[in-house]
């Protein structure tokens, strides 16, 4: 006797042929999804998971070109308008002289400097998430060592702000005079300019290791990742050579350290912002096709 509410295996499975699902019916019902449905299933999930990263990567590679943009901007106009004026290389006790009737620029200066270092993590980050699927260790080390540059960064805002304090002369340290005062700040200028190039050693040991994961990824032309890598190498080597000889600023000129990267950089926020980013699917199957 047919069943009216359950309907019998014959008509299951002919209703589930059309969808392209079985039906198996054992002492207790189960419903089985056929072969070709799981794998359907399955490669529409990878699909959903890697549009996922791409639309991550895709958010990423925007979110790193306008960053960037900004703090270039917020730093060029506040280190030649609030800093530079007042900067004496190589003597941080004239600088520090300098300092005591413009300790409002200068200040002008160190909050422009403090966002420009909260915008330092924001790139690091936005350049992890944008490399993470390509080679993840690699994209780690490289944030990793922007981070410590980030880090000294801060400590050459620290220092600064130290210089500023000793110049005040509050308290106990009113008894050392302008001339001791001075020397006082411009001792803490440079080891605040020591911590600085410590610095840059790592961003460019980091930038190095990001131009190279972006080299191996193809997102964007092999020749500019290229120039990233070696700039990034001559970057760091500049830092490396000012610790181990000072007078390697009179040698080459400390203006000439950065600019070599900062090209990249600019042509690496212009590629993001007006070329579309290959998915990554599309960027592993390009070498085997060629």
């Amino acid at each position: 006797m047919i069943d009216p509410i359950r309907p019998g295996l014959s008509d299951l499975n002919l209703a589930g042929c059309a969808l392209g699902i079985r039906f198996s019916f054992h002492k207790k019902t189960s419903w089985t999804l056929h072969d070709g449905a799981i794998v359907a299933w399955k490669r529409e999930a990878k699909h959903e998971k890697e549009t996922m990263i791409e639309r991550a990567q895709r958010s990423a590679a925007k979110i790193f070109a306008v960053t960037y943009l900004l703090g270039m901007a917020i730093i060029m106009v506040v280190f030649p308008r609030f800093y530079a004026p007042y900067l004496v290389w190589e003597n941080g006790e004239e600088t520090a002289r300098r300092f005591i009737h413009h300790e409002e620029a200068i200040r002008i200066y160190l909050a422009g400097s403090f966002v420009h270092g909260i915008l330092m993590i924001v790139l690091l980050t936005s350049l992890y998430v944008l490399l993470r699927p390509v080679n993840r260790g690699m994209a780690l080390c490289a944030a990793f060592s922007r981070v410590i540059y980030a880090v000294f960064w801060f400590i050459f805002i620290l220092d600064m702000l130290g210089a500023l304090r000793f110049l005040a002369a509050a308290g106990a340290l009113h008894g050392f005079g302008p001339d001791g005062l001075a020397a006082l700040a411009g001792a803490q200028l440079d080891a605040g300019r020591d911590a600085y190039y410590i610095g840059l050693v790592f961003n460019g040991l980091g930038s190095a290791l990001f131009a190279w994961v972006l080299f191996q990824s193809r997102y964007i032309p092999r020749v500019l990742a290229l120039w990233g890598v070696l700039s990034a190498v001559y970057e760091g080597f500049c830092g490396f050579a000012y610790l181990l000889y000072p007078r390697f600023g009179m040698i080459l000129s400390p203006n000439w350290y950065e600019l070599p990267t900062m090209t990249f950089d600019l042509l690496l926020c212009f590629w993001l912002l007006f070329r579309r980013l290959k998915s990554p699917e599309t960027v592993m199957a390009s070498p085997s096709a060629a």
